[in-house]
């Protein structure tokens, strides 16, 4: 695996770079490497836990302005692989061992009917071991000092499971979920609920939307040869492939880029977010909403996120 440093580097991208992350190596220290290639305004749009592999979205250039809109839809998709009988302090292979205990009762169909059970919305617990916070402080920080740690529940939506093998102790399985879903937690619950304990052992996220892990490109590859970096960016448009695009002419485009509601085109109708593009850009990330100002209720495009420079 390669991180050192790099002397080339290459003009400041804005789009989506689907990278496939190794096993390791935190998410920050990867999006820190590409950093190092001269992309100095970089995001992400959802991490992944060191131990885990797969796509991670990193946000470059004025696509840094998309991360709250690509982490509220979409779903994302794992292939996790849990050993039943142990428990550890972080609920994954990285944490210390806390609990050891039989397993040997559980049956294929006891394991099915758990994961069939998560299939809809689904309150989980927030990992003690986490970046979600209680008064200001993340938990992982709390657990690390020794101190009590609160449980924190959240509301998830389970879109589909899959068992992919059954070697038990080993289970492996494919979820699809909603963004901000807690792979260990549901392997600790799947422990839990098995009356054996379990723990994830690996971790692959295959796909996070719009994209699938077939499109991520190599880390290592990148740091090898810099030059290719544009050719692994993705636009705006591809990474919001559901919002409908409407082209304006300068004169309109002058009015976004002052703030000024735009009238909606006729065809928008049900839509409720939209690309607003000029002949060479994507301008504005923009909302359907009502405009009575003129006395009359009408249907206006106001700008929700400038793309400008």
């Amino acid at each position: 695996m390669i991180f050192s440093e790099t002397t080339t580097t290459v003009a400041q991208q804005h789009g989506v770079l689907v990278l496939n992350k190794p096993s390791g190596p935190t998410s920050n220290r990867c999006l820190t490497a590409i950093k190092r290639l001269g992309q100095k305004k970089i995001g992400h749009a959802g991490t992944l836990d060191p131990m885990a592999d797969g796509v991670l979205l990193l946000l470059l250039g004025q696509a840094t302005k998309l991360s709250g809109f690509l982490l509220q839809s979409g779903c994302k998709i794992y292939d996790a692989t849990v050993l039943l009988g142990r428990e550890t302090s972080t609920w994954d292979a990285e944490g210390e061992i806390v609990q050891e205990r039989p397993w040997e009762h559980v049956t294929a169909s006891m394991v099915s009917e758990v994961l069939n059970s998560w299939q809809g919305d689904l309150e989980q617990i927030v990992p003690p071991y986490s970046a979600a916070k209680s008064n200001g402080q993340p938990l992982y920080r709390l657990a690390r000092a020794g101190k009590d740690v609160p449980v924190k529940i959240k509301t998830v939506h389970i879109f589909q499971t899959e068992i992919l093998s059954l070697d038990l102790p080993v289970v492996r399985f494919r979820v699809t979920c909603s963004s901000g879903t807690y792979i260990r937690s549901l392997a600790h619950s799947l422990g839990m609920r098995l009356l054996c304990g379990a723990t994830l052992t690996k971790l692959t996220r295959e796909y996070s939307h719009p994209f699938a892990l077939s499109q991520a490109a190599d880390l290592d590859e990148l740091i090898r040869n810099p030059q290719s970096l544009p050719e692994q960016v993705h636009s705006i448009e591809e990474a919001l492939p559901d919002w409908p695009v409407v082209s304006v002419n300068s004169e309109t485009a002058r009015r976004i880029r002052n703030g000024m509601p735009i009238a909606c085109p006729a065809d928008l109708t049900g839509a409720e977010q939209v690309l607003l593009k000029s002949d060479r850009e994507i301008l504005a990330l923009a909302r359907v909403s009502m405009d009575t100002t003129q006395g009359r209720m009408r249907p206006v495009l106001t700008v929700a996120r400038g793309l400008w420079s």
